[in-house]
């Protein structure tokens, strides 16, 4: 097997992957590889085409695949090195790779890594969906790629369970398509995805959204041919008297990611049950020294835009790292979510630099406001109209007003 030797090993070619190489070589990293399973960059962008991203980076309104280009362009031009169409197997604590590539297997001992290998999708499977096993059950992101990069259309009359982005967007492809998509049920009784989604996918086309409602049974033996919906109580238990049959061809679902961490945990990369991403020190650090990670495979994200962002600073973090930077010596500082947060990123920080806290609440609320404390002393606070566990909040603090804390804890003010 050949061996080679790298500075800086990226894995994962998407928003994330891309946005940290090309940071990392802004910032004088000339030995920097990057390993995509695909046999092109730009990830999950490239079958994105609805348009909606760059808001915040570019000040425009792109498609996925305009937005990839952007920092595809730029990546090629800065000389990158990539291995496309290339798996990693493993990846130990001592960041050795073993990859399968066109060239044959390859082991690579790099002095730092990146891990930027986004999320996949939940299944049938994964949520146990009961009922018969026929053809048309697909996920949002497996139907788009079908319809939008390999022009197969899927069905008919769509009904899709969970109301994620992907879900709210394939809703509104679909009907351009001219299928007729019967409705969107969600378990939950808020919306999982963002507010402008529900508003400029469902409402402008008319296509129904029914909320605390979910699918409880599939039927048909070759082909889908319905499914059965009822309403569910406030622990999301079915009630017998709402139950429903929907005909239908086609069973979308949109219920959720769960980041690609496999070859974290083989690394031994420890990670945080509420996010199912690894746990990270402000330099995105984790555990396992030298290895890095951003991106969807971190925590899931609303907006490319913060992907990018974030994948950037990691990508500088990684090279100050390399270059022998010395990481405080003082005992790290914990963040901890209190009451209405679900999550808080990074978990600890050195107090050293200026951090911005990114996190998520638990339930919808209105005229509230994201308090950062420390020993009952206010470290940072940021007031919103609207609170919602599908829009990601982000909090900035100064290291001037942390540079003594103990423990950061983040809670809600109503």
């Amino acid at each position: 097997m050949q061996t080679i030797e790298r500075d800086l090993v990226i894995i994962g070619g998407g928003p994330a992957g891309l946005a940290a190489a090309v940071s990392a070589r802004k910032n004088g990293l000339d030995d920097i590889l990057l390993i995509e399973r695909d046999r092109i960059l730009g990830g999950i962008l490239n079958q994105c085409i609805h348009d909606g991203f760059g808001l915040h980076t570019f000040k425009q309104a792109l498609t996925g695949p305009e937005y990839a280009q952007r920092f595809i362009d730029e990546f090629n031009r800065l000389g990158i090195d990539a291995l496309l169409d290339t798996i990693v197997l493993s990846l130990d604590s001592n960041r050795t790779l073993t990859v399968s590539s066109k060239k044959g297997f390859i082991r690579i001992m790099a002095r730092a890594v990146i891990l930027a290998m986004g999320c996949r999708e939940r299944t049938a499977g994964a949520i146990s969906l009961p009922g018969t096993r026929p053809s048309g059950v697909y996920t949002a992101g497996a139907a788009q790629n079908f319809v939008n990069l390999q022009n197969i259309m899927i069905g008919k009359h769509v009904v899709i369970l969970g109301s994620g982005d992907i879900g709210l967007i394939m809703a509104r492809r679909m009907t351009l398509e001219g299928v007729k998509v019967e409705a969107v049920f969600e378990l939950l009784p808020t919306p999982s995805g963002l507010a402008r989604n529900v508003r400029q996918c469902l409402d402008d086309y008319g296509i129904p959204l029914f909320l605390s409602t979910s699918v409880f049974e599939l039927h048909g033996k070759d082909r889908l041919t319905g499914v059965t919906v009822a309403r569910v109580d406030d622990r999301f238990q079915m009630i017998p008297e709402t139950r429903r049959l929907v005909p239908c061809d086609t069973l979308l679902l949109s219920v959720g990611l769960i980041p690609e961490n496999e070859l974290s945990l083989s690394a031994g990369v420890r990670l945080e049950p509420a996010t199912s991403g690894a746990s990270v020190d402000d330099r995105f650090m984790t555990n396992v020294p030298g290895v890095f990670s951003c991106g969807n495979v971190l925590h899931v994200h609303d907006l490319v835009d913060h992907v990018s962002e974030e994948a950037g600073l990691v990508g500088r973090c990684a090279v100050r790292y390399l270059k022998g930077e010395p990481a405080p010596e003082e005992a790290f500082i914990p963040v901890v979510p209190k009451a209405d947060i679900r999550y808080v990123l990074p978990q600890t920080i050195s107090g050293k630099e200026d951090v911005t806290i990114s996190l998520r609440v638990t339930r919808p609320m209105r005229n509230a406001a994201v308090l950062v404390t420390d020993r009952d002393r206010k470290v940072a606070r940021k007031k919103l109209v609207r609170l919602h566990p599908a829009e990601m909040i982000r909090i900035k603090v100064k290291a001037k007003d942390i540079e003594t804390a103990e423990k950061l804890e983040v809670s809600v003010q109503c």
